[in-house]
């Protein structure tokens, strides 16, 4: 015991097990964008390109109205029934950090159908729904939704793009409206964006369905924002872990080697319960695999608002230069920017310990 009354728990020593129903049941906003409507996001007055977003997608929203896709899925399979007007589907391009979740998720709040008529999962979380109930189950259960949004679409993969593609055209075929954010292509190194034409080619044969939505920014969580706060020695850490009710305390390298062993659709589970995560001797991950399901747990902390206390390296060396110059580029800077922003949450959390 290192001064307090609370035993943090450890990470390593969980092995959650998740159903499928708890990931069709948990494909809302996560809880960072539980409360998060039109109204709230704040756009840069720089960049008329993010009002505008506001004002189509408010627009969009409020079309999806009437009758569910489920309920009336037998007219959308008459012959005489008329397909709605316009794309059903919405395209979000723009850089990391410009506020495209956000607006995802108030298009969620804003669209008139109950939660359990409504989807919103990363897609990660869709491929994983498609992997534990199977392709014709999963067509069936979201084809009773009017809308399906998709964070973070990943075009770095060809085989679960493709895998997903198809989905999605059975979805559009049920009347399911679409919403998506997408990563970058391998090699598209760019400034952290990549053309809405990649993003359309890539989903074969749905481009009809999306109008592209450009959304101009830099990263807000480094607008006006200070500097990432330094890394703390393993005494602080281990005692603002003790100090800290729900706070969870492991070494690095130790985390990184169970999250090998659990499936990164598990991670969400994985954190449950944890009001803080305290890390002892971080140090830069040593493989690209590693790397990957390091991005999937930043995702899923920042998902929750869960700080993030650490000792070692700080987060901006946990990438060597090849992994950043890679072609999942745009997912390390994300889980950089994500760790970061955790880490000035986690800042107080130290200075009683």
């Amino acid at each position: 015991m290192v001064g307090g009354d609370e035993t943090p728990v450890s990470l390593c020593e969980r092995e959650p097990f998740v159903p499928a129903e708890r990931l069709v049941a948990e494909m809302v906003p996560p809880p960072r964008f539980g409360d998060v409507r039109f109204a709230t996001y704040i756009p840069d007055a720089k960049q008329p390109s993010q009002s505008q977003a506001v004002d189509v997608l408010s627009g969009f929203a409020a079309g999806l109205g009437g009758e569910p896709a489920g309920t009336g899925r037998r007219r959308w399979f008459r012959r005489e029934a008329k397909p709605a007007d316009g794309p059903r589907g919405v395209y979000l391009d723009g850089g990391y950090g410009v506020g495209k979740t956000h607006l995802l998720a108030s298009l969620w709040h804003a669209t008139p159908a109950p939660a359990e008529r409504k989807a919103f999962g990363t897609f990660v979380e869709l491929t994983n729904l498609v992997g534990a109930l199977g392709f014709q189950q999963t067509v069936r259960t979201l084809s009773e939704h009017r809308l399906l949004c998709i964070d973070e679409f990943e075009l770095d993969d060809p085989g679960d793009t493709v895998l997903v593609s198809s989905l999605l055209r059975e979805l559009v075929k049920a009347g399911v409206a679409l919403a998506a954010t997408s990563n970058t292509l391998p090699g598209k190194l760019g400034e952290g964006r990549f053309a809405a034409a990649d993003f359309l080619r890539e989903i074969q044969g749905l481009s009809a369905h999306f109008r592209p939505l450009r959304i101009d920014g830099e990263d807000y969580r480094h607008r006006g924002l200070p500097e990432a706060p330094a890394p703390h020695d393993d005494n602080t850490v281990t005692r603002a872990a003790y100090r800290t009710p729900g706070a969870s305390l492991d070494d690095f390298p130790s985390l990184l080697a169970h999250l090998s062993r659990v499936h990164p659709s598990r991670y969400g589970a994985l954190c449950d319960g944890v009001e803080a995560v305290c890390l002892t001797d971080v140090t830069p991950v040593p493989d690209q695999a590693t790397a990957l399901r390091l991005v999937v747990l930043a995702d899923r902390l920042y998902d929750r608002e869960v700080p993030v206390l650490a000792s070692g390296a700080p987060f901006d060396q946990l990438f060597g230069e090849e992994m950043l110059n890679g072609g999942y580029r745009k997912k390390y800077f994300r889980a950089i920017s994500r760790l970061t922003a955790l880490a000035r949450d986690a800042h107080r959390l130290a200075a009683g310990a």
